[in-house]
């Protein structure tokens, strides 16, 4: 209960689709083989689009779920409920109490919410001539409907919250869940985040900010390529990730298999620039997320970097763990940006990254960053280029940085003894 000894909280369950492939344990082998799902993009749009590649997710899915939910809403909230289930089943969670149903959460992030809903009613209105959108219109574009239908399938009623900052959302979710098991609203969470945007809309404001990635045509698959010095941005991508947190002695009390331990998490805006990254902003997300766990940087091995493949932003992240490590401790630590093989999922990007980060520190390999062949010299900390490491990871970090000047750090560990 509120105003208890602060709790710690474990990680039970993982779920993850992307490009790469269906299922948490894909994504963990791609991204240590280095191998990636980012091919030609060849999607039919409602209007022509200028996107020569990205990582869209192939296989068919099953989302197990009545033909009203598939009809009211977005694939976005599909592909929640997709990732959620995955980590229940994992989990072990349920036949949970009614009282441990009212402390039960949802806390999911998206940076567009509905985007193909809104963008099937603008078809339908401006393109195909018709008088109203379909009935349920609102439901499939709202940002919350991912929560609403995660809620409804488990039947958790604490606090169902989404979260919205850009390419931060899913790490904000479960950051602000692993402070709410902390410090006792509720005893477990269903935690993430899902985007999917592969419509005409978005790819064309896309499109006019020129921050994609100009296709390497010798090498689609190599198109993203962070931290090197012929990067040209980030390829967009689609996907969904979820995690089952839950309190230590929650875990415990049921036996359940104990994926690792959030420790920590900072979050801190720049307050300076709405789409230039701030280094000082992004070392002090770095720096409370230790500082709430009570590591030194040296306790540190393994950092999966946000690392986009831009201009700027690769350079101001260098510099970030470079100001928050100190520059012995940031040059020993093994960093890796795995968007080079899934592409940016945006508003799901942190919670697919920390699905990675939680398997590299249990099984202790660091994954390589794919495509990393020409090093920028401003960029000159140790990014695994090309091929994963075995490494002891007793402690490591996931960042995510976003548009708005949104930064957070997650920092977990292997279960620690008392």
């Amino acid at each position: 209960m509120i105003g208890q000894d602060i709790r710690r909280v474990v990680v039970t369950g993982l779920g993850a689709v992307s490009g790469l492939g269906l299922g948490a344990g894909i994504q963990f082998k791609k991204a240590i083989e280095c191998q990636s799902g980012i091919s030609t993009f060849n999607a039919p749009t409602a209007i022509p689009v200028d996107l020569p590649c990205a990582s869209v997710i192939q296989e068919k899915l099953n989302f197990d779920l009545d033909a009203n939910s598939l009809s009211m809403f977005d694939r976005t909230a599909h592909l929640a409920w997709l990732v959620a289930k995955e980590a229940l089943q994992q989990s072990g969670l349920s036949n949970l109490s009614e009282e441990d149903l009212d402390r039960s959460g949802i806390f999911w992030g998206t940076g567009f919410g509905g985007s193909t809903t809104l963008d099937s009613a603008y078809q339908d209105i401006y393109l195909n001539s018709k008088q109203r959108a379909r009935p349920f219109t609102i439901i499939g574009v709202m940002a919350n409907g991912s929560a609403g239908l995660l809620s409804m399938q488990t039947r958790y009623r604490g606090p169902s919250l989404t979260y919205s900052t850009a390419c931060a959302s899913s790490s904000h979710a479960i950051g602000e869940a692993f402070r709410s098991i902390k410090h006792g609203i509720c005893d477990r969470a269903i935690a993430g985040g899902s985007e999917s945007l592969f419509n005409a809309g978005p790819i064309k404001a896309w499109e006019a900010l020129r921050t994609l990635a100009t296709p390497d045509l010798d090498n689609i698959a190599g198109s993203c390529k962070p931290f090197s010095q012929n990067r040209s941005g980030f390829v967009l991508g689609e996907g969904a990730a979820a995690l089952v947190l839950e309190s230590l002695d929650s875990a415990l009390n049921r036996g359940a298999a104990i994926l690792g331990e959030i420790v920590g998490y900072g979050a801190t805006t720049d307050a300076i620039h709405i789409t230039r990254p701030d280094s000082v902003g992004q070392a002090k997300a770095m720096k409370a997320a230790m500082a709430e766990a009570g590591v030194n940087p040296f306790d540190i091995a393994y950092i999966n970097a946000h690392g986009t493949a831009t201009g700027v932003g690769d350079i101001a992240e260098t510099n970030s763990i470079k100001s928050a490590f100190g520059l012995d401790a940031a040059k020993k630590t093994a960093i890796s940006s795995t968007k080079a093989i899934h592409g940016h999922t945006l508003g799901a990007a942190g919670a697919l990254e920390l699905v990675i980060t939680l398997q590299a520190l249990h099984n202790n390999i660091a994954p390589g960053t794919a495509f990393l062949e020409i090093a920028d010299p401003e960029c000159n900390l140790n990014y695994l280029p090309l091929q994963s490491i075995d490494l002891n990871i007793p402690f490591a970090m996931s960042n995510s940085f976003a548009f708005g000047g949104s930064n957070a750090s997650i920092l977990i560990s292997k279960l620690r003894k008392t």
